[in-house]
This record gives C-alpha cells, sequence and structure tokens, in this order.
C-alpha cells in the first residue's frame, strides 16, 4: 500500500534551517507531482510546495518564496523541502502528499511532522 513518512521536524531558532524529509512507497513514485502542506494551530491546512514528476518545475505559496526549496530524488524515492530563515509563523504540522488520477483519483497524506520555530 501507499506510503509517505515524513522526518527531519523539530525546534529550532528563528533565522535557523531545518530540512524535511519524506520517503514515499507502494506506487510509481517517478510518475507523480509531489507536494508538502503544513497546518498551523487553529489554520486549514495550507499548499506549501508542490513539484512535478522530473523535479523540472516548482511552485510555492507566497510566503515562503526565497526561502524553503522542494526538490526530489526519483532514484530513492524521495521528497524534500529545505527550509531557511525560519520564522515563527512557519510553525506548523508539515505533511507530504501525493494526489493522482489512475481511473479514480488518490489522494494520499503522511502522518506530518512538527515544526515550532521559537526563541
Amino acid at each position: 500500500q501507499v506510503q509517505l513518512v515524513e522526518s527531519g521536524g523539530g525546534l529550532v531558532q528563528p533565522g535557523g534551517s531545518l530540512r524535511l524529509s519524506c520517503a514515499a512507497s507502494g506506487f510509481h513514485f517517478s510518475s507523480y507531482a509531489m507536494n508538502w502542506h503544513r497546518q498551523a494551530p487553529g489554520k486549514e491546512r495550507e499548499l506549501v510546495a508542490a513539484i512535478s514528476s522530473t523535479g523540472g518545475s516548482t511552485d510555492y505559496t507566497d510566503s515562503v518564496k526565497g526561502r524553503f526549496t522542494i526538490s526530489r530524488d526519483n532514484a530513492k524515492n524521495m521528497v524534500y523541502l529545505q527550509m531557511n530563515s525560519l520564522k515563527p509563523e512557519d510553525t506548523a504540522v508539515y505533511y507530504c502528499n501525493v494526489k493522482y488520477r489512475a481511473l479514480r483519483w488518490y489522494d494520499y497524506w503522511g502522518q506530518g511532522t512538527q515544526v515550532t520555530v521559537s526563541s
């Protein structure tokens, strides 16, 4: 079955960096775009970054542009989110996600990893 397992979250001071990883299995990873979402306390889940199947195209929500970088390694079935210049408002649970259509829509999520930015 499809599994998405995030890691790399933690507590970091403002201005610091973290690198999130997502290990994917159970589907043809290199065929599909991958996404990172986040959900802060009391807020709706939001799409943070997306990357195409080949990694040639990326997109970011405005609040993280220039600070976050999404990447993938199709040989290892991994997707990453490099987060630099972190701010307290980046505090959230971060989720790895894949959504694709194969006869019907499939939408899979990891369990999430907590990122806390605080001094």
